[in-house]
């Protein structure tokens, strides 16, 4: 289990690198997405390994690297890439750096994800505004003795999304005349793709979008009381839905399709918040 003082540590690591930078918002950028770090004005580039406790992403389209700098008007700490449960990794150790950078100053997160969709009213490459989710599998990352420098034992995860910044990317989505789904991510651990049966239990139970990320983070990140915006690209439809077979090549590359108004609508929100 990490200590405060292990969270600190890596505060302190960065803060040698960044000086008195502190990001207003922190954003994690899934499969394929990290494109978004490669536009931050005046970047303080630093790779995960070089960070202590930090654990570096094998999965592809992570680039794993953390970019701080400037974008849309706002101080910001970008996550190019995650590391998954399914990688071998504990939900703590998934969490870690949400932790840190709400400890670097980060109050706000914009977490994206590429996705499967289960909703069959939606088309690869649509982007799905997260209203809420679905962890039935896998451990909370706040399991254990409470971090208690984080927040409290038991938080509320019924507001967990943050409503006031769901209408700010929708207004977003309006201005640029971008059509946003809306939804609820189910999480699934990976990193097998999930079944036909699955997923048809997962649209029965509410779901919108399947992935293997972001939950962790999420409830991590509402412990320690920060805003939260999440979006999931629907890079695939999920199995089932369609008679093809699921691979990681297709995801990256209708990320790489979905880049301009992907990045458009995020830029949007960021200015707008």
């Amino acid at each position: 289990m990490y200590t405060i003082e292990n969270y600190m540590e890596s505060v302190s690591s960065i803060r040698e690198r960044c000086g008195s930078f502190e990001p207003e918002v922190a954003m994690v950028l899934g499969s394929g997405l990290g494109f978004l770090g490669e536009i931050v004005k005046d970047p303080i580039i630093i790779d995960y390994k070089d960070i202590p406790h930090f654990k570096h992403s094998t999965a592809p389209g992570h680039s794993g690297k953390l970019v701080l700098g400037r974008l849309a008007g706002k101080n910001v700490a970008v996550m190019q890439g995650r590391v998954h449960s399914y990688e071998g990794h504990t939900p703590e150790e998934v969490v870690f750096p949400i932790r840190v950078l709400n400890k670097l100053g980060a109050e706000s997160l914009i977490i994206t994800n590429a996705c499967g969709g289960i909703n069959t009213g939606f088309n690869i490459g649509d982007i799905m505004l997260i209203n809420d989710h679905i962890m039935l599998y896998g451990m909370s990352p706040l399991r254990g003795p409470n971090q208690a420098g984080f927040g409290v034992r038991f938080p509320d995860m019924s507001t967990t999304y943050t409503p006031e910044l769901r209408k700010t990317a929708h207004t977003a989505a309006d201005a640029l005349g971008i059509v946003l789904r809306d939804g609820v991510y189910f999480y699934f651990p990976g990193p097998q793709y999930e079944t036909p049966a699955e997923i048809r239990a997962a649209r029965i139970l509410g779901g919108d979008a399947a992935g293997m990320s972001t939950v962790p983070e999420v409830i991590a990140a509402r412990h320690a009381g920060m805003q939260i915006l999440g979006f999931s690209l629907v890079c695939n439809m999920a199995a089932g839905v369609l008679d093809v077979k699921l691979t990681e090549e297709d995801v990256l590359a209708a990320a790489a399709e979905a880049r301009p108004k992907f990045s458009a609508l995020v830029l949007k929100c960021l200015e707008l918040m």
